[in-house]
This record gives structure tokens, sequence and C-alpha cells, in this order.
């Protein structure tokens, strides 16, 4: 059991060593949680409609606010309905206990692309309410102003982008108080951090598994599976493996000896 746990030790200071060498490599792609600070208010975007605003105008209650880019063809659009599905299934309702917005992070975006985005995945509001998700687009400086109060963390890859999947749920001063990851979200986790952000209160992530966007080898011209998730599977797979070798054979021994 000795050797088992000190195999296990040296396969995951392996592991941490090559994810912290790919992550340098992807200039650290994912979500660096900037809880309890405070996003800057004062940034101007334009919505769907091509009305200019600045965040204060619409972060006037508990706001989700998601990132994703309008072409991506992996985790954006999941992400979208994940959302979707979220604001059906819960009893607060959008526009009255919270606000919804969609940045994207490209800043080639436009607001027609977000109009036509946002009817995909507003068809379960009625047009009252799906007036609180508001579809951003902004130029280059106020896209990466955003993105770092919140540690939101990108790297460009080709024509495309690498990046995480998770919402931010921001307070109605535009504190940030939680983080929630993956691409689908229980009712009652959201449910939860809505009112927590009522209060202001920033509360640690306790489920931190993220989804990543697959990344662009713009050699091959095609999407590869990214490394660090591959290795963690078969490191896992080994140590399991193992485990039950050490546990049977010792049951063998004593069999042999009576």
């Amino acid at each position: 059991m000795k050797k088992l746990i000190f195999f296990i030790a040296i396969l995951v200071c392996i592991y941490n060593t090559k994810a912290q060498v790919f992550l340098g490599d992807r200039l650290t792609v994912g979500i660096d949680e900037k809880l309890s600070d405070t996003i800057p208010l004062n940034l101007e975007f334009s919505d769907e409609s091509h009305k200019t605003i600045r965040l204060i105008d619409i972060v006037d209650k508990p706001t989700v606010l998601s990132f994703v880019y309008f072409d991506c063809p992996s985790l954006c659009s999941p992400l979208q309905q994940g959302i979707s599905d979220v604001i059906d299934a819960s009893d607060l309702v959008i526009g009255t206990d919270y606000n919804v917005i969609t940045c994207s992070f490209n800043y080639q975006d436009s607001p027609e692309k977000a109009a036509e985005k946002k009817e995909n995945f507003v068809k379960c509001i009625s047009k009252t309410r799906c007036e609180n998700w508001h579809y951003l687009t902004a130029d280059s400086a106020n896209i990466n102003s955003l993105l770092r109060s919140v540690g939101y963390k990108i790297k460009i890859a080709g024509m495309d982008f690498v990046h995480p999947s998770g919402i931010v749920i921001i307070s109605p001063n535009g504190k940030i108080t939680r983080y929630l990851y993956g691409l689908s979200f229980l009712p009652l986790d959201f449910k939860m951090a809505i009112i927590e952000s009522q209060k202001g209160l920033a509360r640690p992530t306790v489920n931190k598994v993220l989804d990543f966007c697959y990344a662009y080898d713009p050699a091959g011209k095609r999407y590869t599976l990214e490394i660090t998730k591959l290795a963690a599977t078969i490191i896992i797979f080994i140590a399991l493996v193992l485990l039950l070798v050490l546990i049977i054979k010792p049951n063998k021994k004593q069999s042999t000896n009576v």
C-alpha cells in the first residue's frame, strides 16, 4: 500500500507539472477566481439591437455573466443552452430576480450576430422577459478589461479561441460572488448563487471541474483534444488498476497459504 501511495504521488506530481507547462503554453487558459472583486461597471458595450449601454445600466440586480464567441464550434452553444435550461427550470424569474449577460470575447463579433444567437436560446422565455438577457459585443479594450476583472483567460488559436466554460454571478453593485462551472447547472445551485449575490455574499467554489473548448491546430486545420484531460484520465485509470492489483494479490497469497 505504501508503494501504491508513493507511486500515485509521483503520478500526481508529473501530471501537475505537465498541466502547468501546458497551461503556460496556453497563456494560462482557464478561470482565476476574483471573488469579492468588483467588475468595472463603466465599460461600454453594444447590445443585440445596436444600443450602446454601460454595464452599470444593466447590472441593477444579481446578474449571470457568461463569455462566448458566436462562431464557436464547440462549447459556446451548449453553454448558452445550459443557461436557457436553468432559466426555464428555476423558480426565480429573469428580469425580476436577476439579469443575464452573454458577452462575446471576439471583438469582431457584431450586434447582428448577437441578435441571431440570442434568438436561438430565448425561446423558453417570454418576449418581455427575454429583454433581460443581454447579448453584448464591444471593442477589444472593453472586452479585455471585463475578462481581466473576472479572471477569465482565453487564448487565440488560428481563427478561433481556446477558452473555459462557466458562468460568473455578479451582485447588484458589481461584486463577484460566485463561479459555476461547466455547461449545465442545477436549479438549486443556480438559485442559491442568485440569493447569495443579492445579499452580496461571496462564496468559494466547491466544484471546479472545467470544460474547455478544443484547441484549433492551424497547421493541421483541425481541432485537437486537450492533452491535460487525456493525461489525467490515463493517470487515474493506472492508479485504479494498481490499487486493484495490490488488493487482490495479498488475498491470493492468503488463499495459497491456507
